[in-house]
């Protein structure tokens, strides 16, 4: 009898352990649909976005994200890119003052993006996903179309 429970549990923890390892592959901390939560945001310069809804599909490799919105000014946002985790500058759209980006995986919670115009670095942007996995923060530090400094807060709640 003793036997026998060991065997099941040992097949349990066996399956489990696979089904975790399955779902960590098929996504990460921040893959999924995350709504930027304005009482806690702080944009710098303003006007903040009035709305922003991510979209984001990573793995170990890569990084997709898809940006939907509207701008401080009332106009409709949107915003994507994919790349992968290799240092190399991929093509975006949407971004007024990018034509490209690169990712950078700082720990299994942190993502770092690379803004580039015309080859030069105008945007970095560390998002952080909590430890509980409800919170995304983003910080956005660089230049915005007009020249000024940015120093943007973003938070966003998992959806």
């Amino acid at each position: 009898m003793r036997m026998k429970r060991f065997a099941v549990l040992s097949t349990t923890v066996v399956l489990a352990t696979l089904a975790l390892s399955v779902a960590a592959r098929a996504g990460d901390q921040h893959s999924g649909t995350w709504k930027m939560n304005p009482a806690k945001s702080t944009y710098n310069p303003g006007p903040a976005a009035k709305s922003v809804t991510l979209k984001i599909d990573s793995d170990e490799n890569e990084f997709k994200l898809i940006a939907e919105g509207t701008g401080g000014d009332g106009n409709p946002t949107h915003a994507e890119f994919s790349a992968k985790f290799d240092g190399k500058d991929y093509p975006t759209t949407g971004m007024p003052n990018a034509d490209t980006v690169s990712v950078k995986r700082i720990d299994s919670n942190t993502v770092e993006t690379t803004q580039k115009k015309a080859g030069q670095v105008v945007m970095t942007v560390r998002s952080m996903v909590s430890k509980d996995g409800k919170t995304r923060t983003s910080i956005y530090k660089g230049k915005d179309t007009q020249g000024r400094d940015v120093n943007n807060v973003v938070v966003y709640d998992k959806q």
